[in-house]
């Protein structure tokens, strides 16, 4: 049996058990016409704030389905929250990072505006790339299946990344140069752990210190040197496992 497709729905939280929903709008038309879902076929119904609504299609429109509720779940929020701050990459690599971040279950990502960025995302073209790195968290976390969704934030400049650093309960910043292994640290397992990500030029001695004074501590993966676009997933991997929120 194939697994039953998502959708975003954003009822989902007050629906309940033998409910009679319908599905519209872009969701509905992907729904009816790219997936063609037919009367009986199985679809769940995601809020992306921990309520899945599990449905089954009782009328199939063009551009819309009828679809009964047979059962509801909510998922308490995932503690502790990992949000990450990702310095801007080269080409579509940041929207390879959100989906493979989206797709472990880092909860926040932060696009980082840092001084040794080659991209700068600015007016128009900020906004347009901003969009894609929500489209893809969407779509990711539909197809990992997440019952909450991750945010992705708007740019931040490194001063905005030093006060999220200054309030969260672990401070992270990964460092080809840090002595100390990630794979080693005691991580929190509540609260809310920030992991910062520098760019492919590094990041700079001035932002080192500004982050550090907010009460970073800069660790390491390991021998190998990572590019911007996969560090993230591979440090928010050990960050989730050592802090108990895959175990």
């Amino acid at each position: 049996m194939s697994t039953a497709p998502v959708f975003l729905w954003q009822e989902a939280e007050t629906t309940g058990r033998g409910a009679r929903v319908r599905l519209d709008g872009p969701e509905g038309r992907h729904a009816a016409l790219v997936r063609r879902l037919t009367p009986g076929e199985r679809v769940d119904l995601a809020d992306g704030r921990g309520t899945i609504a599990e449905c089954v299609v009782a009328v199939a429109h063009k551009d819309w389905l009828e679809l009964d509720v047979r059962d509801v779940t909510r998922e308490p929020a995932p503690a502790p929250r990992i949000t990450v701050v990702q310095a801007l990459p080269k080409g579509d690599r940041g929207e390879t990072a959100v989906e493979t971040m989206t797709e472990i279950g880092v909860d926040a990502v932060v696009p980082w505006a840092a001084s040794r960025s080659i991209v700068q995302w600015k007016g128009e073209r900020g906004e347009k790339a901003l969009n894609k790195w929500r489209a893809t968290a969407r779509e990711a976390a539909k197809q990992s299946r997440r019952a909450w969704w991750p945010t992705i934030e708007p740019l931040h400049s490194t001063r905005q990344v030093a006060e999220l650093l200054a309030a969260a309960d672990q401070a992270l910043i990964l460092h080809e140069d840090a002595k100390t292994p990630l794979a080693r640290l005691a991580m929190a397992t509540a609260g809310e752990i920030v992991l910062v990500i520098g760019p492919e030029g590094s990041i700079s001695p001035q932002e080192m210190a500004t982050f550090e004074e907010a009460g970073a501590t800069a660790y390491k993966m390991g021998p190998t040197v990572l590019r911007t676009s996969t560090a993230g997933t591979a440090a928010a991997t050990v960050v989730l496992a050592r802090s108990g929120r895959w175990g």
